[in-house]
């Protein structure tokens, strides 16, 4: 996994708190006006509750290790993103190509799952990014993406968003017209979208600066060019010094966050007897403030066991699903499990 995965989250309860002092007061000034905000639907997950599975172990189009995951809760699907894996060969290539150049590249692969893990269908993307987060925006019957794209060829990871429409069998590439390219924060690096279908709402993630941080925007606004923030420059905050980034979601005005690493061996620092270092937590959009934030024991019996990816499914009740890829490496297998609202 690339390395920009592990360090891109690391602005810390540490440097950024709102429990007091100087920085205290001068983050509660910026965020006075959200404060008074609105509250709109949704409500807000406690971490605290157990874990329950939904799926386990399938397997996506690709043998490579999960990357994140969205729900078409209109038509009852689930949606993979994958680091493409090695050996593959697209139209258009002249030799197939290894895994190392597709993470370098960011190439991509989208697949279609029932909600009990079954296949039913994949696309590739190249030059897209690294699939940290992606959203599902439903039209009817067809299911439209919104993914990082343009990858920088610096890092590997999406310096825009794009939305399309998922079509089985399909090649898209970023350097194409099309999909169009939202930049929503000019010279900003690492963009990676997350999609509240609930309020129809859009959480961008970006690093500008050295750091990293958030901007809640319309969905719609987004389609058509229009980036105006219903909150801006939110730094993230909520993920310690050494943690790394696996992740994120949004419903409503809460942002929850996914960190931890793969299983070591038992005389590792994360033994499978210990049961992992995943954690998640939750921050309010509004004020900026850390709310909660729990380590979760989901899915320990899995081997590898490594955090990937957030979405929320809007069932009833609700749930906040996380990611978990796990086997050998060259057959990594996907599980999701939840908690529910």
């Amino acid at each position: 996994m690339h390395t920009e995965k592990y360090t891109a989250g690391r602005l810390t309860r540490r440097r950024f708190t709102l429990g007091g002092g100087v920085a205290a007061a001068g983050a509660l000034g910026a965020f006075a006006a959200r404060a008074g905000a609105t509250t709109v639907a949704g409500g807000r997950f406690d971490l605290s509750v157990p874990s329950t599975q939904l799926i386990r172990e399938k397997t996506p189009h690709n043998s490579t290790v999960l990357q994140s995951f969205a729900f078409d809760d209109v038509g009852g699907h689930v949606y993979t993103i994958q680091l493409m894996e090695g050996g593959i060969r697209l139209s258009g290539e002249s030799a197939p190509v290894s895994g190392a150049d597709r993470a370098a590249d960011g190439d991509l692969c989208v697949t279609k799952l029932s909600l009990a893990g079954a296949e039913l269908g994949s696309m590739y993307l190249k030059g897209f990014g690294h699939g940290v987060a992606m959203g599902c925006e439903p039209v009817g019957s067809t299911a439209y993406l919104w993914t990082e794209s343009d990858a920088n060829p610096d890092s590997g990871y999406g310096r825009a968003i794009s939305r399309f429409k998922f079509a089985d069998g399909t090649v898209l590439s970023s350097g194409s017209s099309s999909p169009a390219k939202h930049r929503p924060v000019a010279g900003s690096t690492s963009n990676q979208p997350a999609v509240d279908m609930l309020n129809r709402r859009l959480l961008l993630r970006y690093r500008l600066d050295g750091e990293v941080r958030y901007r809640l925007m319309s969905l719609s606004g987004v389609s058509a060019g229009d980036y105006t923030a219903v909150y801006d420059d939110i730094p993230q905050t909520g993920v310690e010094d050494g943690e790394v980034f696996q992740g994120f979601t949004v419903l409503g005005d809460y942002v929850y966050q996914l960190t931890g690493t793969a299983y070591t061996g038992e005389d590792g620092a994360n033994p499978p007897s210990g049961h992992g270092n995943t954690y998640v937590s939750c921050v309010d959009l509004r004020t900026g403030e850390l709310v909660q934030r729990a380590r979760t024991q989901a899915a320990y019996s899995l081997s590898y066991r490594e955090p990937e990816g957030m979405a929320v499914q809007l069932s009833s009740p609700r749930r906040l699903c996380m990611g978990f890829a796990s086997g050998a490496a060259g057959d990594r297998k996907a599980s999701v499990y939840y908690k529910a609202q």
